[in-house]
């Protein structure tokens, strides 16, 4: 009877972890509400530009402002979905991109400076996205950490075990009414 008890107070603890609300987050939601606000990125008008920045081995075009951005520390340990691009760091022997910076938009850290620290977050990924398709937004969704991480991409305020990864597809009412 023991033993019965123990299992199924197990399965239940077991089921209560899995079912952890999944919290979908923006990325203003990872900037504290009295920080000052930061400048917004420099927009990339002629998308010919970035191949010559990616051709240069040269790393970012600039040094990161804000390296020590603050964090919200009420989302460490949240099970949480976020969508971004990824800005490759380790490819593994398949051509999956196993670890990544997860950002707000196309071509941070590479072509302008980097974002603020807590507007990048550090992923692992056991399964990772395969190399060919990162030019798109993706949702990532898994546990998040209020650490940072140092790269010479960037520093980030956070980090996150993704769990899953899949593509981000824009879904508006207006765009169904158009269909």
């Amino acid at each position: 009877m023991r033993k019965l008890f123990c299992i199924t107070l197990l399965l239940c603890s077991f089921n209560t972890v899995f079912a952890a609300e999944l919290r979908t987050l923006k990325w203003e939601d990872m900037v504290p509400a009295d920080a000052p606000p930061l400048p917004a990125p420099a927009p990339l008008h002629n998308l010919n530009q970035l191949a010559d920045i990616l051709a240069e081995e040269s790393g970012p075009a600039a040094e990161q402002q804000h390296a020590n951005a603050p964090v919200v520390p009420e989302l460490d340990g949240l099970r949480v979905k976020l969508p971004g691009y990824i800005v490759p760091l380790t490819i593994d022997d398949n051509s999956r991109i196993t670890e990544f910076l997860l950002v707000p938009y196309f071509g941070a850290c590479i072509h302008v400076p980097p974002p603020p620290s807590n507007q990048i977050v550090y992923v692992t990924s056991e399964g990772g996205v395969a190399l060919g398709d990162m030019w798109q937004p993706y949702w990532i969704e898994g546990t998040l950490s209020v650490e940072s991480f140092s790269s010479d991409m960037g520093d980030t305020g956070y980090r996150a075990q993704a769990e899953q990864i899949y593509p981000y597809v824009f879904d508006s009412p207006a765009i169904k009414q158009n269909r």
